[in-house]
């Protein structure tokens, strides 16, 4: 699809998979389109979120708990078109983009496979090996380390063997702050970075900017 000539660049909303251990990244999804609306809950956690004791009421005890929702849309129409130059969309349709999706909630399955056999071993693994992280690129000042927390898919058309070539995706996820994580987690350090871009951008709201101007005369 071409473009029109001199039109800014488009940013496409992102997900990047970074490894447990190294931190290095080991896939990306790019969203086909950017969703029209993005909705995002902010929950407060404060020592006085449950009312009762006044001297609390003020009090923020960690960040808040932040989700995120949105609508996208994957389709295959485009790439059909070319079927030389698309040859992964012409054999799976766009399955390939929906297994990318899906597999963010599955556990490897060779590690499903090692505990079965470290069960029938007599061999008790205490705690599961952490999955690739997960980090939610929306926009330049935007880059959150996010649990995917719901996944809901409604393919909409088919190709003649049945492969999926247009759906609806429904995404939620929990954004992970220093609350969530180790401290020395590189998804912890990511959060902080995102925690203080706010507080940079904070600075130039016009209204902090008069109510500075109103104190420095009082």
């Amino acid at each position: 699809m071409s473009t029109f000539p001199g039109a800014p660049r488009l940013l496409k909303g992102t997900i990047v998979l970074l490894d447990a251990v190294s931190f290095f990244p080991t896939g990306i999804i790019v969203l086909q389109y950017n969703p029209e609306t993005l909705k995002r809950t902010l929950q407060v956690r404060g020592a006085g979120s449950e009312g009762g004791d006044r001297l609390e009421a003020l009090r923020l005890v960690a960040p808040p708990l932040e989700t995120i929702q949105l609508e996208a849309e994957i389709d295959a129409t485009d790439q059909l078109e070319f079927p030389a130059r698309n040859p992964v969309t012409v054999a799976s349709g766009i399955y390939p983009q929906l297994a990318a999706l899906e597999t963010l909630i599955y556990p490897k399955s060779s590690q499903i496979q090692k505990n079965n056999q470290l069960a029938r071993n007599g061999i008790l693994e205490i705690l599961p090996i952490e999955a690739d992280l997960s980090v939610f690129i929306w926009g330049l000042t935007r880059v959150m380390p996010v649990r995917l927390s719901e996944l809901s898919i409604t393919e909409e058309a088919f190709d003649t063997r049945l492969n999926p070539i247009r759906a609806k995706v429904s995404l939620g996820m929990q954004v992970l702050s220093t609350n969530d994580l180790r401290f020395d987690h590189k998804g912890s350090s990511l959060f902080t970075v995102y925690h203080k871009q706010k507080e940079l951008l904070t600075n130039a709201n016009l209204g902090v900017t008069a109510i500075k101007a109103i104190s420095s005369l009082l």
